[in-house]
Order: structure tokens, then sequence, then C-alpha cells
């Protein structure tokens, strides 16, 4: 019998993936889900399983406590608007709010992090479990990137660091060296659709983490779900940071990509 972890999850094919992960380890999961965020197909894969909404916070402690959990993930998309709609928080919640400078996601996590920790259970970077899945620098797919498609990463990839670092949306949308759409709160795959409704087929699509980004709190990645997409955009690129984000379903992704003369590149 391995370890036991605990996991908070949100939404998308990162909780999923990470499960498997820590399945071939042998480790075990005990699973506190996000109310309207996480799938619950996760129940079946955990050892244990509760739902919790944002308010609830001394309950998710109490949760992991009664399971024995001493290490945490934060793993999924977590939406800020339900944080910053009325009536989400609690009296306790709203307390451990107070004297922050800001409501964004990373201010929040790191809020909650530290709430945690001082009841002794530590938030961990989940890039020890999923190391497997980081790539090197390099074009991924057999479709190669054309002329304007390479302008248009190269054009793009600074400005994506910026806006990611001003905690703006780690995702841009690019056609012709033209900015067409940054992420906002509907997350990465809504921005590329949105991207396609506002400048027709033939975005690219650049990811990127900021430059000092703590792991342990909304980890970027990519995999199936950014592709298929890509696929209804009808965009031809996707270009992510290599070795600082994992790649998820990365065998079927790229098939899927070649399929529909889209080019996966992984920049450093």
């Amino acid at each position: 019998m391995g370890k036991t972890f605990g996991l908070i999850s949100g939404s998308g094919e990162f909780p999923v993936s990470f499960l498997e992960e820590i399945d071939k380890l042998g480790d075990r999961c005990v699973i506190a889900a996000v109310e309207g965020e996480a799938s619950p197909t996760l129940e079946e894969k955990a050892a244990a399983f509760s739902w919790f909404r944002y308010s609830q916070i001394r309950a998710l402690v109490e949760f992991f406590q009664e399971h024995g959990v001493k290490e945490v993930y934060f793993v999924g998309k977590i939406n800020p608007r339900q944080v910053l709609e009325p009536g989400k928080l609690d009296e306790d919640a709203l307390n451990l709010l107070k004297g922050l400078k800001d409501w964004s996601p990373s201010s929040l996590i790191k809020t909650l992090i530290d709430y945690l920790s001082q009841r002794g259970i530590s938030v961990e970077n989940p890039h020890k479990i999923l190391s497997s899945l980081f790539c090197p620098p390099g074009i991924l797919t057999a479709t190669r990137p054309s002329a304007q498609v390479t302008e248009d990463i190269s054009f793009g990839w600074s400005i994506t660091r910026s806006l990611s670092d001003l905690e703006i949306g780690q995702t841009l949308i690019v056609k012709n060296k033209t900015v067409v759409a940054v992420e906002g709160m509907e997350g990465t795959d809504n921005a590329i659709l949105r991207g396609r409704t506002l400048a027709g087929p033939g975005t690219v699509v650049i990811k990127i983490s900021r430059t000092v980004q703590d792991m342990r709190i909304d980890l970027p990645a990519v995999g199936m779900s950014t592709i298929r997409h890509l696929v209804k955009a009808k965009s031809k690129a996707l270009c992510f940071e290599a070795e600082r984000m994992p790649f998820f379903q990365k065998d079927a992704a790229v098939r899927l990509a070649d399929e529909n003369s889209i080019c996966i590149v992984s920049k450093a």
C-alpha cells in the first residue's frame, strides 16, 4: 500500500489524468470535489470522496483530517466567478479573505494554502507526480509550422508572458501577427472558440505559465480537450511552454492534431 494523498479537484481533464498517475505509483487519493466544477466520475476512483462549496473551508480540513491526509494537491480549473458571486461565501470564509489586496485566483488559493498549512496539511507541487507528462522543446506533430505560424508564435510569445505575469490570462489567440483574444475567466478552451468567432479560422493559440509560477497553484496544462477546441475553431497551431506544463493524453491529442493539419509546438 502506497501513500494517501488529498486532492482538491476543479474542472477539466487534469484531475482524471492526475489520478491515473497516482494510480501508477500505487498510491491512494482522498478527493474533495468543488461543487459545480469537478466531475462526478472522480468518485469511483477515490479512496474517499466528498463535495464541497467554496464556503466550507472548515469542513474541508475536517474531511482530510478524518482520512489521515497530510499532503494535498490542487488540480483542475477553479472558476473565480463563483467566489465573486454574492451569497457564495459564509462568514468564516469571508473572514479568511479579509486583508487580501485582490481576489485573483492565485491570491485566493495562496490564502487557502496558508490556512491548510496552519492546520497541518501541506499543499504540494504536482510536478513530481506529473514529471513524465512535461515536454522538451520541439515540434510534436508531423504537421510542420508554416512561415505565418512561426511569425505569429514569435509575435505573441512575449505578449502572452506579460499578460500571464499580470494575471490577466495565460493564453493568447493570434492571427496574422494581430492579437485576436486574451483568455479571461472563461478559460483556455472557450477563449479558443471566441478567437474563431472574432477572427475566423486560421488562428494560433499560445499558452505560457507565469515567469514566477507557484506550481502548487493553477498549474497550466494542455491536453486532448485543448486540441478538440482547436479543431472546432479550425486553428492552425498550438504553442505551449516546454517543460513547465503537462500535456495530458499527448499521443491521442497529437494524432487528432495531425488529422486536422494542426501543428503543436513546445517552446522554451
